[in-house]
């Protein structure tokens, strides 16, 4: 029998800060289980690569959503990580902190200890900037990266069309706290990706304490009584267990740990009943509160050349190829969503509303049936695109049946209420503003086919409802807070109503963060071992 203190299931952004953290200390023993494999591939390594992890499902869960009412009943595709990393090692690698305000929201909530003020510190110790002229400001593991002297020189139309339609430009780069258009901070190191893993777990993985153990799909978590005591996993086809003698500590993500939860008997008590599981804790909120961003590209056409030329071409792309192997630098080292913000949509907003991206390649649906809807178009283009920060509608994550290999069901049930169908108005009015200042105007080489600032609200709405999609940053499924308020866990991110049980990951939001979720899923697991660590 294979007995730990700690056991951590999931090796992604929040789990390798665990596994980091509770392993300095020589007397614990720790297992880190993972269902995906190594991380050492040249795609994810590769900044540019996560366009090629994108339905590989040797690292790439590949989940699908149900029909979702409000996008024209389309299934909703829900990349996730299933590699040392997790989704840290396929994402986009924007980071952002998020706005100062949603940490307030969360204390807020019923979770003293999580403001802003509260959180700031271990943001501040996670991270090592690289700033554009090459100092360093931290000292932490994960490097964050200001790479605007080698964005595309498109980023000079974007400046100037953020300054021509009054957005507030930011001092330096975006997504620390405070609102603001300008470059995107983006996890890498020596022009190579810069992952959760590799911040946190590559340098202390040969610690004798620690254990990481790949291809094991946890199933179950067992319990003595309502005391957890390990997990019951799969691999090589075989059925193992593993104990723990202090904790067991989910960082599984925003679907899979509410899933464990259910499949182990913690959830709500029709479903599980439903599913053939004994009900172990009643809690209609496991799963409940799914929470995304939800966006949309508008396409234009440029008068100068873009990333198109080339990431478009053979020829651009070897170049390209050869730029980066000889020199970690060029395109293939950055990733494409190089300028945007977290900006008010108007003036009469009391807080940031709105996330846009502005990139400089395009990849529109005029060639469909001809090329990939990936591949970047034959003519220079570029993207205008935005997201509501904080949506309103919530989806679930639910037991669909009691096979542990089986998905669970996906609904994230988008614009199913009138503040949100509102959002999608102001942000594609802001589009249309940005979109017809003079900077932008001169770009164009021709009016784009579908103009936001001309089409009525019920255009805007259809059209959003046809083509938006997924931002991939589900989060919420256990959100923390006191269980008479939906909550699922505590301020300390224990279970409620049950003993040694944790959940560590993004489905711990009490609400969704203003922007890109990788960096507060990284902080969680940093403050979440502060608190174990204690006691």
């Amino acid at each position: 029998m294979q007995r730990f203190d700690f056991i951590i299931v999931g090796a992604g952004s929040a789990g390798c800060v665990l596994a980091n953290r509770l392993s300095e200390n020589p007397r614990h023993n720790i297992l880190l289980i993972e269902a995906g494999g190594s991380d050492r591939k040249f795609w994810i390594r590769t900044p540019i690569g996560y366009g090629m992890t994108f339905f590989d499902r040797n690292v790439n869960w590949c989940f699908e959503g149900e029909k979702d009412p409000g996008l024209n009943d389309r299934e909703i595709y829900v990349p996730r990580g299933k590699v040392i990393g997790g989704s840290s090692s396929i994402n986009a690698m924007v980071y952002c902190r998020g706005a100062k305000t949603d940490f307030d929201d969360w204390r807020d909530a019923g979770n003293p200890g999580w403001g802003w003020e509260d959180v700031k510190p271990a943001f501040e110790a996670i991270e090592r900037h690289v700033r554009k002229d090459g100092t360093i400001d931290g000292k932490g593991p994960l490097t964050v990266s200001d790479r605007q002297n080698d964005y595309h020189p498109l980023k000079r139309h974007f400046i100037g069309a953020a300054r021509d339609a009054g957005l507030p430009i930011a001092d330096g780069t975006v997504g620390q706290g405070d609102e603001g258009f300008g470059p995107y901070l983006i996890n890498t190191r020596g022009g190579l990706r810069c992952s959760s893993a590799d911040a946190f777990l590559h340098p202390v993985k040969h610690r004798n304490n620690l254990t990481i153990l790949t291809e094991a799909q946890v199933t179950k978590i067992l319990f003595e009584g309502k005391r957890a005591v390990g997990v019951s996993y799969r691999r090589d086809g075989m059925t193992q267990e593993a104990h723990a003698t202090r904790e067991v500590i989910l960082s599984a993500g925003a679907i899979q740990s509410p899933h464990l939860l259910q499949l182990s008997g913690i959830g709500p008590g029709a479903v599980l009943q439903k599913n053939g599981i004994t009900v172990l804790h009643a809690n209609d909120a496991v799963g409940a509160h799914l929470e995304d961003h939800v966006g949309i590209n508008y396409y234009y056409r440029a008068k100068e050349p873009t990333l198109n030329a080339v990431l478009g071409t053979w020829a651009g792309r070897i170049a390209a190829g050869i730029q980066f192997v000889l020199t970690r630098t060029g395109p293939l080292s950055l990733s494409v969503n190089q300028y945007g913000g977290i900006v008010r949509s108007s003036s009469s907003q009391t807080r940031p509303d709105m996330q846009l991206y502005f990139n400089p390649l395009s990849y529109s649906t005029e060639n469909a049936g001809k090329r990939k809807l990936t591949e970047p178009d034959p003519w220079p283009g570029f993207i205008l695109s935005f997201n509501p920060c904080r949506p309103t509608s919530h989806g679930h994550v639910k037991l669909a049946s009691p096979d542990p290999l089986k998905q669970p069901e996906i609904l994230f049930n988008y614009l199913a209420t009138e503040h949100d169908r509102a959002d999608v108005i102001k942000g594609a009015r802001l589009i249309g503003q940005v979109q017809n200042t003079p900077t932008l105007q001169a770009l164009l080489s021709a009016p784009p086919k579908f103009d936001p600032s001309k089409e009525s609200d019920e255009s805007l709405i259809a059209d959003f409802r046809k083509r938006s999609g997924s931002v991939y940053h589900p989060s919420c499924t256990c959100r923390m807070a006191p269980e008479h308020q939906g909550g699922v866990l505590d301020r300390e991110l224990r279970v409620h109503g049950v003993e040694n049980l944790r959940v560590v990951d993004a489905s711990s939001f009490p609400n969704i963060t203003s922007a890109n979720t990788n960096a507060p899923a990284i902080m969680v697991g940093w403050r979440a071992a502060d608190m174990i660590l204690k006691h």
